[in-house]
């Protein structure tokens, strides 16, 4: 693979074997359907652009597809310059690929993205509903202890009155008095 370096230079011979103006070269662009501002045209051709930074896709490829027609090998082309145009043609094929392959992983992404989101709104409803029954069995557990202490308060109430009843019993008093002397 070439990086963007070669390419502006690459660039930069053709315009200038096409004497092509700023103008000319967005002319061609509009035609393939791209569009750059002249200002940046201007920059990708200014004196020791190719040492600086432009972004292939959105910068380099438009000019790169209106100046080297990459799309048609001419009897004139050098061979630098049909390997150039192989090479963009290659890269522009892979970036199209790749950018299936983004699509692709994003549609993915989003389905298990809505897998995970239902498996947690599953888990969610599972949870309430485990929560709702446990509630359920504490409130019926309470009620039972409730009534098992109403019951021992009323058992402990009836173990007294008997206990008093027993013990203020004329016949027992007399039974112990007897007993005593």
């Amino acid at each position: 693979m070439t990086n963007s370096k070669d390419i502006i230079i690459r660039l930069k011979e053709v315009r200038e074997e096409k004497n092509l103006s700023y103008g000319d070269i967005l002319a061609l662009m509009e035609k393939n359907g791209d569009y750059l501002a002249k200002s940046t045209i201007s920059r990708v051709f200014a004196d020791g652009s190719e040492e600086l930074s432009f972004r292939y896709e959105e910068t380099i490829r438009p000019i790169a597809n209106a100046l080297l027609d990459i799309e048609n090998m001419e009897d004139d082309d050098t061979i630098d310059t049909k390997a150039m145009k192989s090479l963009l043609k290659y890269k522009n094929q892979r970036i199209e690929e790749l950018e299936r392959q983004i699509e692709q992983l994003k549609a993915s992404l989003s389905a298990e993205k809505v897998k995970h989101h239902e498996r947690l709104d599953e888990e969610r409803e599972r949870s309430r509903a485990s929560i709702e029954f446990l509630k359920e069995q504490v409130s019926l557990k309470d009620k039972r202890m409730d009534m098992l202490l109403e019951a021992v308060v009323v058992k402990d109430t009836q173990y007294k009155e008997l206990l008093d009843t027993i013990l203020s019993c004329p016949a027992r008093i007399a039974a112990e008095n007897c007993n005593e002397g």
